[in-house]
This record gives structure tokens, sequence and C-alpha cells, in this order.
């Protein structure tokens, strides 16, 4: 996956005008003008069922217009819950798109598209009546990027209650868990396979994130890092300060707006002030 994902990266920096800028904007409003005209043709479900992603009437009907409609297939009738869900995720792909560049959230979306596209007529393949009504679990994958990349904000449910977003994205995941091993023990393969596809685009785009975040906690927990941390503590209480530097003798109580580093080229731990860490002779 990480050779995948360079890939992508080298491909949106030679091609900087590729992608569809403000992509969420054109989701957006399709799914609105898809649900008003729901609206106005009776709401009995029809439209919808004419829009949706059903490998058999693509297959047998030659109906290819689906391949493209069901991405704007609303994913509630309910108007509250439609205009809440389309703001949050209108806002997360703008920040995405922002925090990315429009070439790599195009991508990540297309593919979600695309990979829902592969998983139902794979489902199809297996016999199950698979039809795809909209992009759900694809736009709830933006919600766990945004989550992986801005852990620390907050979402306020009902506009009133912080919540941190890393706690929802744990909701996130046992949601996507859950429609899982719901499906399977249905056996209803083409519900069972959505959000694994979702899952597995969001994991093409994030697994090297996450990889390096992984070996940052592990080295944080290494008896290294423990034992360097030991020390420090010790220091401090027997000295009453953190760091001191070994050439000039300043320490951060004395100096707390000195900047104090650690030489990766010396054995054991050996403080500098930034005035002396890249001089200064090398203990070995």
């Amino acid at each position: 996956m990480n050779k995948l994902h360079d890939a992508i990266d080298r491909f949106c920096a030679l091609h900087r005008g590729f992608g569809i800028p403000n992509l969420m904007r054109y989701i957006v409003t399709g799914n609105v003008l898809v649900f008003a005209l729901h609206l106005l043709t009776g709401a009995d479900g029809m439209l919808l069922s004419l829009l949706s992603l059903t490998p058999r009437m693509i297959v047998q009907g030659l109906q290819l217009w689906r391949l493209v409609t069901f991405v704007f297939i609303p994913f509630s009738t309910d108007v509250l819950s439609l205009v809440l869900s389309l703001y949050l995720y209108y806002y997360i792909g703008n920040v995405l798109e922002d925090r990315w560049g429009t070439g790599k959230f195009t991508i990540y979306y297309l593919s979600g598209i695309l990979f829902s596209i592969i998983g139902a007529f794979a489902a199809y393949a297996l016999g199950s009546p698979v039809s795809v009504w909209g992009l759900h679990y694809v736009n709830m994958s933006l919600f766990l990027a945004y989550a992986v990349l801005y852990s620390d904000a907050y979402l306020y449910l009902f506009f009133l209650i912080p919540i941190k977003i890393k706690w929802l994205a744990w909701l996130d995941v046992a949601y996507f868990a859950y429609g899982v091993l719901l499906s399977i023990g249905q056996r209803d393969w083409g519900n069972a396979v959505m959000p694994v596809v979702a899952l597995l685009n969001f994991a093409i785009f994030f697994y090297p994130y996450i990889s390096r975040s992984a070996q940052t906690a592990r080295y944080r927990n290494s008896r290294q890092a423990v034992d360097f941390k030991r020390a420090v503590r010790e220091q401090r209480r027997a000295k009453g300060y953190n760091h001191k530097c070994e050439i000039c003798g300043r320490t951060d109580a004395d100096h707390p707006d000195l900047q104090f580093r650690y030489c990766s080229q010396c054995e054991g731990y050996h403080c500098y002030c930034q005035d002396h860490i890249y001089d200064h002779p090398h203990h070995h």
C-alpha cells in the first residue's frame, strides 16, 4: 500500500491541474436535487430505485446511467438528518481538499466510487441481489480521514456538547464492523462488501500515516524511551531543571525561552542548547 500511496502523491505532484475543484459542492447539490425530485414524484421510492447501482439492471438492461446516478442518492429522506449529514460531509470534504489538494482529494473520492462499483459487481457475481443506494460508507470514510488528520479536533453534538473527533471515529469504525457482521449473518453479501471496499479505499490513503504513528507509539513505549524519560525526571528532581547545556551550563529553569536538544550522534544522553547543538565535540 505504501507504493500505491506514493504513486498517487507523485501523480498529483506531476499533474497539479488534475482534479475537480469543490467536488463536494457538486455531490451535495446532486443529493439535494435528487431529494427534491424524490419528493415531487410522490416519495414512493421509484425514482431512487431507478437511480440505484443495480448490477443486474446494468448487465441485462444496459442501464448504464446507474453507474453515475447512484452517487447522488441521499443518505436519508428525513429533512433534518439529510441537512446535518450533507453539511458535515461538505465541511469535511472541503477541509480534506485544502489539506491534500484538489487532485488527491478527487482521487480519494473517485476511487471510493470505483471501489463501490467493483464491490457491487463482485457481490452480484457471487449471486447476491445487490442494489447500492448512495455513497453512505464512502462519505463515512471521509469522517475517518478527517479524524486521523485532526484527532484532537472537537465536534459539537447538537451544536452544544463538545466531543473529541477521535472518540467519534471509534464509533464510526464500530458502525462499519456492525454493518459487515450483520450483513454476513444475514448472508447479504452486497451490503457486507460496501463497508469493506470503503475501508479498503481509506487504507490505501492512510496506511503509511497509521504505520508511522504506530512506529512512533512503539518507540515511546520502548526501553530506550522509558529510560530516557526516567533519567530526565530524576535529573529534574535532583537538580531542579529538565535540561542543561553541557557546553555553557545554561538550564531551562534559568532560561525558559532557550531551546534544548539531545545530540543523536553522541553516545548516551548529552544535552545542548540551541547555540551548541551543532557546535560541540561528540561523545563516543
